[in-house]
């Protein structure tokens, strides 16, 4: 089931893209200016009254809609999980257009939104990978609707020099940003104590998104008395998300399922 949500002449604000969506390689969409949720709704005998809203990654400059986004989605679903998986806007140095995205996917999955009838569920949670982990944990710190888990694959966090995906706060921010607008966009210094509890995934020898994005946003969490957890695995770079060939997938599945059990509790 797929559900448009708006677009840039019904959202809140435009992210001034006016030309059309292209994918010149399968699964990988830029230039998008239609934000849209792909529901896999989950299997009935597992259903364990969880969803989740997935934000695939891309550096704010196109979407992995496949490994970080249907195929992750079908895995959550198969399991009890509905997975829906979200196609938002790029933000052409509109920070607050994929904010708004994600914001309306957790309300219309929380059935507080029209849309989702019937798919909707009592604990709406959030995947993201890489800028859509930034994605992810913005909606976690930012958003005044924030999803009751965050589950975080290799996560971009901070804006910090030295420590940051540049590419992505280009494309989120502009090359010509103040240190403000680094500041308020490195979540770790946004976490309170309304921060939803959180996951994190990644590998040790990521050279893409720095390990550090992580730890940082992990320490974080427990300064603030947060449910956390962190899973560094010593190889696989950045990107992997739910492709056969990442060495440590069976582990964080497991991973990944026996968390959501315990935080149910």
């Amino acid at each position: 089931r797929s559900l448009k949500i708006w677009d840039n002449t019904t959202a809140p604000h435009s992210n001034g893209i006016t030309t059309p969506e292209t994918e010149k390689e399968p699964n990988r969409v830029r230039n998008t200016s239609e934000a849209t949720l792909y529901i896999f709704p989950a299997d009935k005998a597992k259903a364990t009254g969880q969803a989740v809203v997935i934000c695939p990654g891309g550096g704010y400059g196109m979407l992995a809609m496949d490994h970080e986004g249907y195929e992750m989605a079908k895995w959550f679903a198969a399991n009890g999980i509905t997975g829906a998986v979200l196609k938002y806007r790029m933000p052409n140095r509109h920070p607050e257009v994929p904010l708004e995205d994600v914001e309306q996917a957790l309300r219309i999955m929380m059935g507080l939104e029209a849309g989702a009838t019937g798919f909707t569920a009592d604990k709406v949670g959030i995947v993201g990978s890489s800028a859509g982990g930034h994605l992810a944990a913005s909606a976690s710190t930012l958003a005044r609707t924030k999803p009751a888990f965050s589950i975080l694959f290799y996560p971009v966090i901070t804006a910090v020099q030295g420590k940051r995906h540049q590419g992505s706060f280009i494309n989120l921010l502009s090359e010509q940003r103040t240190p403000e607008q680094d500041a308020a966009y490195s979540l770790e210094s946004r976490v309170t104590a309304d921060t939803p509890p959180a996951i994190l995934l990644l590998s040790d020898d990521d050279k893409t998104v720095p390990p550090v994005n992580s730890t940082l946003y992990y320490n974080a969490l427990k300064a603030h008395g947060i449910e956390a957890s962190m899973h560094i695995y010593p190889s696989g770079g950045h990107g992997w998300g739910i492709r056969k060939n990442f060495k440590y997938k069976e582990q964080w599945q497991q991973t990944v399922l026996d968390w959501l059990q315990g935080i149910d509790k």
